[in-house]
């Protein structure tokens, strides 16, 4: 069976993007299967820059296929903070309820028509035959005064898409996959990915 590489040891994304390409007819590995691999520098200073960094690294060292994936939460009052820092926006280990914490304390004083942020994802298929193939997925909506719901990861919990009642962490996996950022990354990159491994 054909293999492909997810650039990560993140085992929410490592969730996400599995269930977004079970009917590839792959086997997804993730970094854990590749103990050699040590961390990997994610300083482009954008999504795309850092999904293809990953991508580019876990492929060189493998052999194999890889996808990276980088995303970032941008509010736009916050001037699209945290964006690219999201992962460690309250600290380089930080945890995603400190992050949770950190946005909802800068934000406090925010009226809802200040709230409005959108979910942006990059994703980045490198393979020898074809080089870099790199694809944009994003979901809008607000975010809350408190986290709601204990699915999904990261965010999540104070996420509301819009049009929606429920916010991301209040989501079956099915539903979030269909209308996340992630989702609709994954969505322009499959037929990319089911010509490559046909």
């Amino acid at each position: 069976m054909k293999k492909l590489v997810l650039a990560t040891r993140n085992r929410d994304k490592v969730r996400e993007i599995s269930a977004l390409l079970s009917d590839l007819g792959v086997e997804v590995l993730a970094l854990d299967a590749f103990p050699q691999i040590g961390p990997i520098a994610e300083d482009s200073g954008t999504l795309e820059g850092n999904a293809l960094l990953k991508a580019e690294a876990v492929r060189r060292a493998t052999g194999l296929p890889a996808l990276g994936d980088d995303t970032g939460l941008e509010v736009h009052s916050l001037y699209g903070e945290p964006g690219v820092y999201s992962s460690r926006y309250s600290g380089e280990h930080a945890t995603y309820a400190e992050n949770v914490s950190k946005l909802l304390a800068a934000m406090k004083s925010f009226p809802p028509r200040r709230r409005a942020a959108r979910f942006r994802c990059a994703l980045v298929f490198v393979a020898p035959e074809i080089g870099a193939r790199t694809v944009e997925g994003v979901c809008r909506g607000s975010i809350l005064e408190e986290p709601r719901g204990t699915r999904g990861f990261g965010y999540d919990p104070v996420f509301l898409p819009k049009g929606f009642g429920k916010t991301l962490a209040e989501m079956d996996l099915s539903l979030k996959n269909k209308l996340s950022h992630r989702g609709l990354a994954m969505k322009e990159m499959l037929p990319i990915l089911r010509e490559y491994f046909k």
